[in-house]
Parts: C-alpha cells; structure tokens; sequence
C-alpha cells in the first residue's frame, strides 16, 4: 500500500478505517517496511500500567530500513547534504551508499571500543554528518543511543549520562554556532569528573581546538576510523533487534528538577517516524527536504535521520544557525541546494520577520513547494509571513503537533491535502484519536470547546516508559485522567472541528520550541548563594514565544541590583545551559503562597503578563501583601 493520502476524502476513509480497525491499519502500514521476521501480534495495551507493545515478535533493524534496503535502486542518491556554520566552507553531500559504509565502518569502531548490543551511549556533538553516522551506527549495533544537544551545560550533560550509565561517549573537540565557538570536549571532561560508567570518549576532529586526551579513555574518531580501514572491516552486519528493544533515550524536562528519559522502541517508533514523514510532507522521490532542526531534540531525530531516511528522501542538515552571517542564511541554504520542503520553527520565523523583507531580496526561493512549522504553535502573524513571504501563497504551511514523548507528529494539516487554517494544527493524523476532557477528566463533546488534549488509543511511536523508572512515566502522562494518555496540553477544537494549541496546563515553559520544566530552572537558580528561594513561570515574548521570567528572593545582594541578575542568569546558564536563562529577574520580598506553602503560580503568571486587573481571590494567600508588592515592583 502507498503510505501517502492524497485527497482530503481518501483522508476521512482512511482515518475512519483506522479508527475503526486500528490493528489492520497498522499492519498495512508496517508491511511498506523491512522486517528479518513478521510479528506475532500487532498490539497489546493498557494505559494503567501503562504497559504498550506493538509488532510483538518481530526482528528487524531500523538501520536496514534507512540504509540497506534504498542500495540497490538509490545507492547514489544523496542521503545527506550538509551546509556548514561558514557559508565558504565546502558543503557535503553523502549518497545512500556512502552513508551506509561510514555508518559499517563506525559500527566497527564502536565494537572495537568494547560496545556491544544495549549499551547506552551519549552523544555530545555538532550538528555535522557524523552525528547521523554516530547515531545509526549505534542503532546498527543494537546501542542505545542519548543525544544531548551542544548547548546543555556539563552538569546537564552528567545528570544524563549518570541517569543512563553510558559507557561511550562521542563528542568532537568543538563545534560552531554563528559566530561563537562551542568548547565540546571541555564540556564532556568537567562532565565526566562525576560519570565513573564512562570508559571511552570518541573525539571527532571538527574545530582543531587544543582539547585534553586522557591515556586509555579518550580516542580520536580518525584514528579509529583509519584502524577500521586496515582491519579490513567493511561492512557490519546489522544486529536483529526485536520490535520493542529500546532504540534510544531523549531527556525532556520534567515538572520536577530531573529530567526524564523518553525511551523509544525500534519498530513502533520507525513505522510512525517513516509514516508520518512521508505523509505529512507528501514527499515526492528527489525532493530536497531542509528541516532545519538539530538532532539533539526529537524533530532531528525523527525529522532529520529517521523519518526521511526510511523513505529514501534527501535530507539537509545545517550545522549553523539562521542569522549568520546575516538574517538571509536560510534562504540562501533554500537558494543553493533547491530546497523543495522547508520545515522550521515558529521562534526562527519570528526572529527573521523581525530583519524585514529586505533580507529576501534576490534570494531564489521558487523550488519550495511545501512548508512546516515545529516547535510550538505558529501565531497567526508569523503564519501569514512564513506564507506570503517565504511561499509566495502556492506552499501549504504544515503546523504540526507532537512531543517528544510521541514519537512524531500527531495532529496536523497533510500537505495539499487537507485544509490549512493559520494557527491550527488542524485534524489528527490518521491512527490517531485525540480527545478533550475537562479537570475531572470528563469528554468535552462537539466542536466550539476547548480542554486538556488526551489522547484515548496506543499509537506506534508512542513513549514506552522513562528510563529506570517506570513509575514516573505513569504518573506523568497516565494517571491524571483514568485510560489516557494526557498531553500536558491545552487544546481549543472549533466549529469545524479543527484542533488549534493553546499552551501547556502544566509547570512546563515552551522557550523557543523546547520544553523546560520551572523546577528545573528554580532549581539553578536556587544553587546561587545568595539566592533564599524563587518562582519562574512564562511570560509572552515576540521571538521566543514564551520567555523566562524569575521571581527572586535574595535579601543579601552583593554589589548592586543589575549585577545580581547576571550573576543569576550565569548560574543557570552553567547548570542547564543558556537556553534556560531567564530573560526577566524581579527582586522580592516574598512569594504569594498558600497557608500549605505552595506557591501561587498562577498569579506570578498574570503579573508577568501585565494582567494585574485581575488576579482573583488572593485572601486565601498566607500574606495577601506580598502580591502588592510584587506588581508595584513588575519589570
């Protein structure tokens, strides 16, 4: 069967079919891939446990499916172009067979380093080829990998790597962003001081900075690459996985401090990643496809390497980042390699509106001839831009809904397809079945309502549980409401009948397209020593969508006010990274608590957004001044 729809009535056909028989729907689906032997039983579920299983008896691996199985009639076919941070640096182009030999011959080099089949491995690097080789090599091994993106901080990366217990870790000496260096291996070593699991660090060549070699755990990527080539060890035989062996581990921020470990399975998560690719972007053999993403978050890994692998597409990886050295890069990059889908970021297109059109001007955009949107939903202004400016009114804008926890996309419009309207993800994909349910978890019915999204049936690519930790992934996605899966967010379902976002329900900020808990950043914050206690919550900001605004108990100031602030903003940046930082830090006196002391969020939230009006009943609150204070005093 074809994977693609390609009409908006064979949409309601198929969705009603995969409602109605969801078991034969994924059979199908499953069958367009390569299997070393078939399932058993297609799914087994219960949301209490919550224990899920799809494909159960079947082997295969995921590496025959994005490599192996395209050599024959696609060999030479680009795989992987890759544009460099500098514009005149040469870029590179990888064919499926020379994809798949550097990913054999890394698979060598990671037996060699004493890996074997469900080891976990942390990869730390740019955003450069041999991320991808790195990544499937893992897979062809039967390793688990867990990327972390090159701009979490050492004690990010340790939190990861000791919740893991990786042996290996892969990283580079550095890598570049726009105009800054990033010191990769220096970051892995202060990591590493506290990860006693960790045996052997690869080193790629990428920055030619000075970089320490530890004896006996720190190896050169080259150099083991050039031992594989004298051994004579070309080709490597993929490992049989089973269909629900983990695959890899992506941490996502928690509502608490820690974060978790999404763990996906090898066949559900390559069906979904390979389905929903293929047919969200109705992708044509010989597109360019430029998701401009890094792999260090799930869009990458689904997006970049797994999704547009598995079906054969040329997939464009930029190592840089959209203003350098000017706010026209990714419509040069678009210009360069004829780029015929572009999927992006909200945060991204707001930032480049915000340079003018001037930055457009003689860039050829006429190959692109359908657009996406990650991240976070795209408002309506930045919709019509992305259309208008970047489509010329002839690309369908895909705004996509999923999380890291789904594997791939869940709600959204199919490209040419069905209908778009600006800001609304639109309707479900088929297979799945969203629903909306009130604080008791209630079904909200009909359109023209809005809710909590859940969604009340298994689908492939779903999380299967958190890392050596069972109960956390129940408690935070299966037990708010009874035999669902509750997406954290809420959700608006108009007269139509078509989903529009309206932000996350619980303590998680969307900063930029990535979630981070205000655990997680009160926690940093807290770790200043001068600092007695603090409240984050998000506040509206034009680029980044959501911004970070700290409220600060911290009575011994040293210095003055302005100092303190980025003495705090230096602390966060050094424990999780500078995507956390706060972008607001207002001094308090105190916090608006309950008399159980806990904090009044919700009303930190409506001050930071300039809606003191009303803030409702504070009278409940153990000192009701507190909050005068605090929106006399609002930054």
């Amino acid at each position: 069967m074809s994977l693609k729809i390609s009409s908006f009535e064979e949409y309601e056909r198929v969705y009603k079919q995969s409602v109605e028989q969801p078991e034969q729907f994924w059979d199908g689906i499953a069958d367009t891939f390569l299997w070393k032997k078939k399932w058993d039983k297609t799914l087994e579920w219960n949301f209490k446990e919550p224990n899920v299983k799809w494909f159960q008896g079947a082997k295969l691996n995921i590496t025959e499916n994005c490599l192996d199985r395209h050599l024959e009639k696609s060999g030479d076919k680009p795989a992987i172009i890759w544009e460099p941070n500098d514009p005149n640096d040469d870029h590179r182009v990888l064919t499926y067979r020379q994809l798949h030999d550097k990913v054999c011959q890394f698979a060598n080099v990671l037996k060699n380093n004493g890996v074997k089949k469900g080891d976990r491995i942390c990869i730390y690097m740019p955003m450069v080829p041999e991320l991808a080789i790195a990544v499937l090599a893992c897979a062809r091994i039967g390793a688990i990998h867990s990327v972390v993106f090159g701009g979490f901080s050492a004690q990010s990366i340790a939190d990861r790597i000791l919740d893991a217990t990786c042996s290996l870790v892969i990283t580079a000496d550095g890598g570049f962003r726009g105009a800054k260096d990033i010191p990769l291996k220096t970051v892995i070593d202060d990591a590493l001081v506290q990860c006693p699991s960790v045996k052997k660090v690869i080193v790629l060549t990428r920055s030619r900075t000075a970089v320490s070699m530890i004896k006996g755990r720190d190896v050169w990527w080259e150099d083991e690459v050039k031992k594989v080539e004298t051994q004579g060890n070309l080709t490597f035989a993929a490992e049989e996985m089973d269909a629900e062996d983990m695959l890899f581990i992506l941490y996502t921020s928690g509502s608490t401090g820690k974060p978790k470990g999404v763990v996906h399975t090898c066949g559900g998560y390559m069906v979904y990643a390979g389905y929903t690719f293929a047919n969200v972007f109705q992708y044509n053999p010989g597109e360019v496809y430029f998701c401009t993403a890094d792999i260090g978050w799930i869009t990458g890994h689904s997006y970049i390497v797994y999704g547009p692998l598995s079906q054969g597409a040329t997939t464009l990886m930029f190592e840089g980042i959209p203003t350098y050295p000017d706010a026209g890069r990714f419509w040069d990059v678009v210009d360069k390699h004829k780029v015929n889908i572009l999927y992006t970021a909200p945060t991204a297109i707001r930032s480049l509106m915000s340079f003018g059109d001037d930055m457009l001007r003689g860039k050829d955009l006429s190959t692109l001839t359908k657009l996406g949107s990650v991240g976070e939903p795209i408002n309506e202004e930045a919709w019509h831009w992305f259309d208008e400016k970047i489509g010329h009114g002839h690309c369908p804008i895909v705004d996509t809904w999923w999380q890291t926890e789904t594997g791939g996309i869940m709600i959204s419009p199919i490209a040419g397809v069905t209908k778009t309207k600006p800001s609304f993800a639109t309707l479900p994909l088929p297979g799945i079945q969203p629903l909306l349910v009130d604080e008791n978890g209630k079904e909200i019915t009909g359109n023209g309502v809005s809710g909590n999204l859940c969604i009340k049936f298994p689908w492939p690519g779903m999380i299967r549980t958190t890392y050596g930790d069972h109960e956390r992934c129940r408690t935070a996605y299966f037990a708010t409401y009874e035999n669902l899966y509750f997406t954290g967010d809420g959700c608006l379902r108009d007269e139509d009948g078509y989903y529009r976002i309206t932000g996350r329900v619980d303590d998680v900020l969307n900063v930029s397209g990535h979630r981070i808990g205000t655990a997680e950043v009160e926690n940093a914050i807290n770790m200043h020593s001068s600092v007695v206690e603090s409240a984050v919550v998000g506040y509206p900001h034009d680029i980044k969508g959501q911004g970070v605004y700290a409220f600060v108990v911290c009575p011994e100031k040293h210095g003055d006010d302005e100092l303190t602030r980025k003495d705090i903003a230096m602390t966060v940046t050094r424990i999780i990274g500078a995507i956390a930082r706060p972008d607001k830090i207002q001094f308090v006196s105190g916090l608006p608590k309950t008399r159980s002391g806990k904090i009044m969020r919700r009303i930190l939230r409506k001050i930071a957004e300039g809606e003191t009006s009303n803030l409702g009943d504070t009278s409940t609150l153990l000192d009701p001044n507190v909050v005068e204070e605090i929106k006399s005093g609002a930054l």
